[in-house]
Protein backbone atom coordinates (compact mmCIF):
# COMPACT_ATOMS: atom_id res chain seq x y z
CA UNK A 1 0.00 0.00 0.00
CA UNK A 2 1.60 3.33 -0.64
CA UNK A 3 1.17 6.00 1.68
CA UNK A 4 2.99 8.58 0.59
CA UNK A 5 0.51 10.97 -0.62
CA UNK A 6 -0.62 10.93 2.51
CA UNK A 7 2.14 11.64 4.67
CA UNK A 8 2.67 14.33 1.94
CA UNK A 9 -0.69 16.14 2.56
CA UNK A 10 0.28 15.49 6.26
CA UNK A 11 3.69 17.48 6.16
CA UNK A 12 1.96 20.20 3.82
CA UNK A 13 -0.60 20.18 7.08
CA UNK A 14 2.57 20.80 9.75
CA UNK A 15 4.70 23.32 7.99
CA UNK A 16 8.34 23.78 9.58
CA UNK A 17 8.70 26.53 12.07
CA UNK A 18 11.13 28.33 10.30
CA UNK A 19 10.34 31.19 7.72
CA UNK A 20 12.62 31.69 4.74
CA UNK A 21 12.66 34.53 3.05
CA UNK A 22 14.56 36.80 0.21
CA UNK A 23 14.68 39.99 3.31
CA UNK A 24 14.33 38.28 6.98
CA UNK A 25 11.43 39.97 9.34
CA UNK A 26 11.86 42.10 11.53
CA UNK A 27 11.19 41.03 14.66
CA UNK A 28 10.68 43.70 17.94
CA UNK A 29 9.66 41.40 20.69
CA UNK A 30 9.47 44.61 23.48
CA UNK A 31 6.28 45.70 21.05
CA UNK A 32 5.48 42.75 19.66
CA UNK A 33 5.44 43.09 15.88
CA UNK A 34 7.03 41.82 13.08
CA UNK A 35 7.48 43.66 10.23
CA UNK A 36 7.63 42.06 6.43
CA UNK A 37 9.80 44.32 3.83
CA UNK A 38 9.11 41.74 1.07
CA UNK A 39 7.24 42.76 -1.99
CA UNK A 40 4.20 41.19 -3.14
CA UNK A 41 3.76 38.48 -4.73
CA UNK A 42 1.70 39.79 -7.70
CA UNK A 43 0.63 36.69 -9.12
CA UNK A 44 -0.03 34.65 -5.68
CA UNK A 45 -1.75 38.33 -5.09
CA UNK A 46 -3.77 38.07 -7.53
CA UNK A 47 -4.67 34.53 -7.99
CA UNK A 48 -6.13 34.16 -4.45
CA UNK A 49 -5.99 37.07 -2.17
CA UNK A 50 -7.40 34.92 0.99
CA UNK A 51 -4.94 32.37 0.64
CA UNK A 52 -1.81 35.31 0.32
CA UNK A 53 -2.76 37.40 3.08
CA UNK A 54 -2.99 33.94 5.62
CA UNK A 55 -0.23 33.06 4.54
CA UNK A 56 1.92 36.09 5.29
CA UNK A 57 0.11 36.57 8.69
CA UNK A 58 1.21 32.68 9.21
CA UNK A 59 5.08 34.04 8.39
CA UNK A 60 4.79 36.27 10.44
CA UNK A 61 3.26 34.63 13.63
CA UNK A 62 5.30 32.15 13.60
CA UNK A 63 8.68 34.42 13.52
CA UNK A 64 7.31 36.44 16.55
CA UNK A 65 6.02 33.09 18.52
CA UNK A 66 9.67 31.43 17.50
CA UNK A 67 11.49 34.85 18.72
CA UNK A 68 9.74 34.38 22.30
CA UNK A 69 10.54 30.76 23.05
CA UNK A 70 13.82 32.26 22.96
CA UNK A 71 13.62 34.84 25.64
CA UNK A 72 14.93 33.85 29.48
CA UNK A 73 12.03 32.65 31.29
CA UNK A 74 11.24 32.87 34.77
CA UNK A 75 8.86 30.23 36.75
CA UNK A 76 6.53 31.96 38.61
CA UNK A 77 2.93 30.57 40.23
CA UNK A 78 1.09 31.26 37.21
CA UNK A 79 3.90 29.11 35.48
CA UNK A 80 6.37 29.99 32.89
CA UNK A 81 6.86 33.86 32.07
CA UNK A 82 9.07 35.45 29.59
CA UNK A 83 10.79 38.75 30.27
CA UNK A 84 10.18 41.04 27.28
CA UNK A 85 13.39 42.75 26.00
CA UNK A 86 13.09 47.15 25.45
CA UNK A 87 11.71 48.19 22.25
CA UNK A 88 13.92 48.80 19.49
CA UNK A 89 11.36 50.51 16.92
CA UNK A 90 11.11 54.19 17.25
CA UNK A 91 7.51 55.42 17.84
CA UNK A 92 6.74 59.44 16.65
CA UNK A 93 5.82 61.01 19.60
CA UNK A 94 2.33 61.92 19.91
CA UNK A 95 2.95 65.75 20.27
CA UNK A 96 5.14 68.15 19.38
CA UNK A 97 8.41 69.20 21.07
CA UNK A 98 7.77 71.16 24.11
CA UNK A 99 9.68 74.90 23.25
CA UNK A 100 12.18 76.12 25.16
CA UNK A 101 11.05 78.53 28.45
CA UNK A 102 11.70 81.53 27.65
CA UNK A 103 14.23 83.19 30.54
CA UNK A 104 13.37 85.28 33.49
CA UNK A 105 15.56 88.56 33.92
CA UNK A 106 17.05 87.27 36.83
CA UNK A 107 17.89 83.98 34.95
CA UNK A 108 19.40 86.25 31.89
CA UNK A 109 21.27 88.12 34.39
CA UNK A 110 22.71 84.95 36.00
CA UNK A 111 23.52 83.41 32.71
CA UNK A 112 25.41 86.69 31.83
CA UNK A 113 27.54 86.88 34.69
CA UNK A 114 28.02 82.94 35.18
CA UNK A 115 26.06 82.76 38.09
CA UNK A 116 25.09 78.99 39.04
CA UNK A 117 21.44 78.75 40.57
CA UNK A 118 21.17 76.32 42.97
CA UNK A 119 17.46 75.68 43.59
CA UNK A 120 16.71 75.66 47.67
CA UNK A 121 15.15 72.83 49.54
CA UNK A 122 11.25 72.83 50.03
CA UNK A 123 12.57 72.06 54.15
CA UNK A 124 15.19 73.55 56.12
CA UNK A 125 16.55 72.01 59.91
CA UNK A 126 15.35 74.07 63.08
CA UNK A 127 18.01 74.29 65.80
CA UNK A 128 15.35 74.27 68.82
CA UNK A 129 13.32 71.80 67.41
CA UNK A 130 16.06 69.73 66.22
CA UNK A 131 13.65 68.79 63.14
CA UNK A 132 12.99 69.48 59.45
CA UNK A 133 10.38 72.02 58.84
CA UNK A 134 8.87 73.41 56.53
CA UNK A 135 10.94 76.68 54.66
CA UNK A 136 7.22 78.09 53.30
CA UNK A 137 3.65 77.25 53.57
CA UNK A 138 1.82 76.48 56.63
CA UNK A 139 3.71 76.29 60.08
CA UNK A 140 6.66 77.49 57.44
CA UNK A 141 10.31 78.91 58.51
CA UNK A 142 9.29 82.38 57.04
CA UNK A 143 6.37 82.84 59.35
CA UNK A 144 8.68 82.33 62.39
CA UNK A 145 8.59 86.36 63.24
CA UNK A 146 5.13 86.27 63.34
CA UNK A 147 4.91 83.42 65.94
CA UNK A 148 7.43 83.92 68.31
CA UNK A 149 6.74 84.53 71.45
CA UNK A 150 9.95 87.25 72.03
CA UNK A 151 10.13 89.90 70.05
CA UNK A 152 13.35 92.67 69.70
CA UNK A 153 11.76 96.09 69.80
CA UNK A 154 13.50 98.75 67.71
CA UNK A 155 14.30 102.30 69.74
CA UNK A 156 12.84 104.05 67.47
CA UNK A 157 9.50 102.20 67.21
CA UNK A 158 5.73 104.00 67.76
CA UNK A 159 4.09 103.05 71.23
CA UNK A 160 1.63 101.39 69.43
CA UNK A 161 4.07 98.98 67.49
CA UNK A 162 3.17 95.47 67.23
CA UNK A 163 6.49 93.29 65.95
CA UNK A 164 4.04 90.04 64.54
CA UNK A 165 1.57 92.47 62.50
CA UNK A 166 4.58 94.47 61.13
CA UNK A 167 6.51 90.91 60.38
CA UNK A 168 3.27 89.59 58.40
CA UNK A 169 2.97 92.93 56.51
CA UNK A 170 7.24 92.85 55.22
CA UNK A 171 5.77 88.93 54.07
CA UNK A 172 2.84 90.01 52.01
CA UNK A 173 4.61 93.01 50.26
CA UNK A 174 7.54 90.59 49.59
CA UNK A 175 4.82 87.96 48.04
CA UNK A 176 3.46 90.78 46.57
CA UNK A 177 6.76 92.03 44.71
CA UNK A 178 7.61 88.17 43.66
CA UNK A 179 3.69 88.40 41.98
CA UNK A 180 4.58 91.26 40.29
CA UNK A 181 8.06 90.16 39.23
CA UNK A 182 6.33 86.97 38.03
CA UNK A 183 3.63 88.94 35.98
CA UNK A 184 6.32 91.07 34.35
CA UNK A 185 7.99 87.83 33.54
CA UNK A 186 4.91 86.04 31.51
CA UNK A 187 4.68 89.43 29.45
CA UNK A 188 7.99 89.55 28.23
CA UNK A 189 7.59 86.07 27.61
CA UNK A 190 4.14 86.56 25.81
CA UNK A 191 6.15 89.90 23.79
CA UNK A 192 9.11 87.32 22.88
CA UNK A 193 6.83 84.92 21.53
CA UNK A 194 4.42 87.69 19.80
CA UNK A 195 7.99 88.76 18.13
CA UNK A 196 8.87 85.46 16.88
CA UNK A 197 5.62 84.72 15.39
CA UNK A 198 5.67 88.54 13.25
CA UNK A 199 8.34 87.05 12.58
CA UNK A 200 7.08 84.01 11.10
CA UNK A 201 4.19 86.08 9.12
CA UNK A 202 1.47 84.71 11.65
CA UNK A 203 -0.21 86.04 13.75
CA UNK A 204 0.37 85.28 17.42
CA UNK A 205 -2.64 84.81 19.91
CA UNK A 206 -3.26 87.48 22.12
CA UNK A 207 -1.93 89.95 20.01
CA UNK A 208 -3.65 93.12 18.39
CA UNK A 209 -4.41 91.44 15.44
CA UNK A 210 -5.68 88.37 16.66
CA UNK A 211 -8.40 90.54 18.65
CA UNK A 212 -8.86 92.31 15.94
CA UNK A 213 -9.85 89.60 13.91
CA UNK A 214 -12.33 87.79 16.94
CA UNK A 215 -13.95 91.41 16.49
CA UNK A 216 -14.67 91.31 12.94
CA UNK A 217 -15.54 87.69 12.85
CA UNK A 218 -18.39 88.71 16.10
CA UNK A 219 -19.59 91.84 14.23
CA UNK A 220 -20.38 89.26 10.94
CA UNK A 221 -21.92 86.95 13.57
CA UNK A 222 -24.11 89.80 14.42
CA UNK A 223 -24.79 91.26 10.94
CA UNK A 224 -26.10 88.10 9.81
CA UNK A 225 -28.68 87.67 12.53
CA UNK A 226 -30.98 90.37 10.93
CA UNK A 227 -33.88 89.71 8.21
CA UNK A 228 -31.37 92.02 5.89
CA UNK A 229 -28.08 90.53 6.54
CA UNK A 230 -27.57 93.83 7.73
CA UNK A 231 -28.19 95.98 4.51
CA UNK A 232 -30.19 98.63 6.74
CA UNK A 233 -27.73 98.88 10.03
CA UNK A 234 -25.47 101.38 10.82
CA UNK A 235 -21.97 101.06 9.35
CA UNK A 236 -19.19 102.08 11.83
CA UNK A 237 -16.22 104.07 10.85
CA UNK A 238 -14.04 102.42 8.37
CA UNK A 239 -15.97 99.46 8.12
CA UNK A 240 -15.47 97.11 5.24
CA UNK A 241 -18.13 95.73 3.39
CA UNK A 242 -19.26 91.82 3.66
CA UNK A 243 -18.50 89.70 1.03
CA UNK A 244 -20.70 86.80 0.26
CA UNK A 245 -23.78 87.26 2.36
CA UNK A 246 -26.79 88.14 0.25
CA UNK A 247 -30.26 87.29 1.30
CA UNK A 248 -32.09 84.61 -1.24
CA UNK A 249 -35.42 85.96 -2.70
CA UNK A 250 -38.35 84.06 -4.70
CA UNK A 251 -38.54 85.10 -7.69
CA UNK A 252 -41.58 87.05 -8.94
CA UNK A 253 -43.11 84.64 -11.10
CA UNK A 254 -43.02 80.96 -11.05
CA UNK A 255 -45.00 77.97 -12.41
CA UNK A 256 -48.58 77.36 -11.66
CA UNK A 257 -47.61 74.21 -10.12
CA UNK A 258 -45.40 75.73 -7.85
CA UNK A 259 -47.82 78.30 -7.61
CA UNK A 260 -50.95 75.75 -6.64
CA UNK A 261 -48.60 74.21 -4.16
CA UNK A 262 -48.06 77.11 -1.89
CA UNK A 263 -51.71 78.42 -1.65
CA UNK A 264 -52.34 74.62 -1.05
CA UNK A 265 -49.73 74.54 1.78
CA UNK A 266 -51.64 77.98 3.46
CA UNK A 267 -55.02 76.18 3.20
CA UNK A 268 -53.95 73.34 4.82
CA UNK A 269 -52.24 75.40 7.78
CA UNK A 270 -56.10 77.85 7.62
CA UNK A 271 -57.94 74.26 8.26
CA UNK A 272 -55.69 72.60 10.84
CA UNK A 273 -57.14 71.37 14.19
CA UNK A 274 -56.12 73.48 17.28
CA UNK A 275 -52.88 72.59 18.84
CA UNK A 276 -52.59 70.22 21.19
CA UNK A 277 -51.41 72.92 24.07
CA UNK A 278 -54.71 74.37 23.10
CA UNK A 279 -56.74 71.41 23.92
CA UNK A 280 -55.09 70.51 27.17
CA UNK A 281 -55.94 73.96 28.55
CA UNK A 282 -59.34 73.40 28.81
CA UNK A 283 -61.17 74.71 26.09
CA UNK A 284 -61.68 74.91 22.21
CA UNK A 285 -60.37 75.90 19.60
CA UNK A 286 -62.40 79.65 19.36
CA UNK A 287 -62.74 80.22 23.44
CA UNK A 288 -60.09 79.91 26.21
CA UNK A 289 -62.39 78.54 29.10
CA UNK A 290 -59.67 78.47 31.78
CA UNK A 291 -58.22 81.93 30.94
CA UNK A 292 -62.15 83.22 30.65
CA UNK A 293 -62.71 81.74 34.12
CA UNK A 294 -59.60 83.24 35.76
CA UNK A 295 -60.42 87.05 33.92
CA UNK A 296 -63.97 87.18 35.19
CA UNK A 297 -63.10 85.90 38.80
CA UNK A 298 -60.27 88.07 38.78
CA UNK A 299 -57.88 85.60 39.57
CA UNK A 300 -59.90 83.73 42.65
CA UNK A 301 -61.10 80.34 40.34
CA UNK A 302 -63.95 78.59 39.42
CA UNK A 303 -65.16 78.03 43.14
CA UNK A 304 -65.50 81.92 43.73
CA UNK A 305 -67.19 82.69 40.90
CA UNK A 306 -69.66 80.09 41.25
CA UNK A 307 -69.96 81.01 45.06
CA UNK A 308 -70.56 84.52 44.01
CA UNK A 309 -73.17 83.84 41.24
CA UNK A 310 -74.77 81.37 43.71
CA UNK A 311 -74.96 84.56 46.12
CA UNK A 312 -75.99 87.03 43.78
CA UNK A 313 -79.20 84.39 42.80
CA UNK A 314 -80.22 84.74 46.63
CA UNK A 315 -79.97 88.68 47.08
CA UNK A 316 -82.97 90.72 46.82
CA UNK A 317 -83.00 94.21 45.24
CA UNK A 318 -83.82 95.83 48.61
CA UNK A 319 -82.34 93.79 51.04
CA UNK A 320 -78.69 93.82 49.95
CA UNK A 321 -77.19 90.63 50.89
CA UNK A 322 -80.22 89.41 52.88
CA UNK A 323 -81.77 86.02 51.30
CA UNK A 324 -85.45 86.06 50.57
CA UNK A 325 -87.66 84.05 53.02
CA UNK A 326 -90.60 83.98 54.64
CA UNK A 327 -91.88 86.60 57.27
Amino acid sequence: MDVSDILAAQEAKQKAITVEKDIPLEVDAGFLTVTDLNPIDVESYTENLEDYLLTTARDGVQTLIASLFSLPVTSTEDGPVAHLPPPTTLLPRAKPLPKPKPLTKWEQFAKAKGISHRKKDKKEWDEEKQGWVDRWGWKGANKEKEVQWLTEVPKNADVDFNPSAEARKERKERIAKNEKKHQQNLARAQEAGSAATRDNGAAPRGSDTQRKRDIDRTLATTRISTASMGKFDKKLEGEKKMKGIKRKFEPAEVSSSKEKSQNMEILSKLDRDPSSKMAKSGGDAVLNVRKAVRFASQGRGSAALARQSAGGRGKTAGGRGKPRGKR
